[in-house]
Protein backbone atom coordinates (compact mmCIF):
# COMPACT_ATOMS: atom_id res chain seq x y z
CA UNK A 1 0.00 0.00 0.00
CA UNK A 2 2.61 2.30 0.80
CA UNK A 3 5.00 1.90 -2.01
CA UNK A 4 2.05 2.19 -4.26
CA UNK A 5 1.47 5.80 -2.78
CA UNK A 6 5.31 6.68 -3.15
CA UNK A 7 5.86 5.35 -6.67
CA UNK A 8 2.01 7.72 -7.39
CA UNK A 9 3.71 10.58 -5.85
CA UNK A 10 7.19 10.01 -7.64
CA UNK A 11 4.81 10.34 -11.57
CA UNK A 12 3.23 13.45 -10.13
CA UNK A 13 6.63 15.08 -9.12
CA UNK A 14 8.26 13.65 -12.40
CA UNK A 15 5.14 15.31 -14.20
CA UNK A 16 5.45 18.33 -12.24
CA UNK A 17 9.20 18.46 -13.29
CA UNK A 18 8.91 17.87 -16.85
CA UNK A 19 6.47 20.90 -16.62
CA UNK A 20 8.83 23.25 -14.68
CA UNK A 21 11.31 22.27 -17.38
CA UNK A 22 9.02 23.01 -20.38
CA UNK A 23 8.21 26.54 -18.63
CA UNK A 24 12.51 26.86 -18.49
CA UNK A 25 11.91 25.93 -22.43
CA UNK A 26 9.43 28.71 -22.70
CA UNK A 27 11.25 31.59 -20.73
CA UNK A 28 14.26 30.80 -22.85
CA UNK A 29 12.86 31.07 -25.88
CA UNK A 30 10.41 33.91 -25.53
CA UNK A 31 13.24 35.99 -23.48
CA UNK A 32 13.08 39.40 -25.48
CA UNK A 33 9.12 39.19 -25.83
CA UNK A 34 8.73 38.52 -21.93
CA UNK A 35 11.61 40.77 -20.79
CA UNK A 36 12.58 43.11 -23.60
CA UNK A 37 12.26 46.98 -23.80
CA UNK A 38 8.22 47.85 -23.28
CA UNK A 39 7.33 50.69 -25.08
CA UNK A 40 4.26 51.15 -23.40
CA UNK A 41 6.18 51.78 -20.16
CA UNK A 42 8.95 54.43 -20.21
CA UNK A 43 9.37 54.99 -16.86
CA UNK A 44 10.81 51.65 -16.62
CA UNK A 45 14.33 51.05 -16.28
CA UNK A 46 16.93 48.55 -17.72
CA UNK A 47 17.10 48.09 -13.15
CA UNK A 48 13.37 47.14 -13.06
CA UNK A 49 13.45 44.94 -16.13
CA UNK A 50 16.92 42.98 -14.37
CA UNK A 51 15.05 42.93 -11.31
CA UNK A 52 11.66 40.69 -12.91
CA UNK A 53 14.65 38.65 -14.51
CA UNK A 54 16.37 37.89 -11.27
CA UNK A 55 12.75 36.66 -9.56
CA UNK A 56 11.18 34.89 -12.06
CA UNK A 57 14.39 33.06 -12.54
CA UNK A 58 14.99 32.17 -8.97
CA UNK A 59 10.94 30.85 -8.84
CA UNK A 60 11.71 28.74 -12.20
CA UNK A 61 14.88 27.68 -10.27
CA UNK A 62 13.51 27.02 -6.88
CA UNK A 63 10.67 25.31 -8.07
CA UNK A 64 12.54 23.02 -10.67
CA UNK A 65 14.49 21.66 -8.28
CA UNK A 66 12.18 20.92 -5.68
CA UNK A 67 10.27 19.11 -7.90
CA UNK A 68 13.39 17.49 -8.66
CA UNK A 69 14.22 16.50 -5.78
CA UNK A 70 11.21 15.12 -4.60
CA UNK A 71 10.57 12.99 -7.84
CA UNK A 72 13.98 11.78 -6.58
CA UNK A 73 13.55 11.06 -2.94
CA UNK A 74 10.19 9.40 -3.41
CA UNK A 75 12.05 6.49 -4.77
Amino acid sequence: MQSELFLFLRVIFAGLFVLTLLAGAYLALNYQRLFGVDPQMPSETGSARAYSKVQIFSVWAHALFLTGAFALMLG
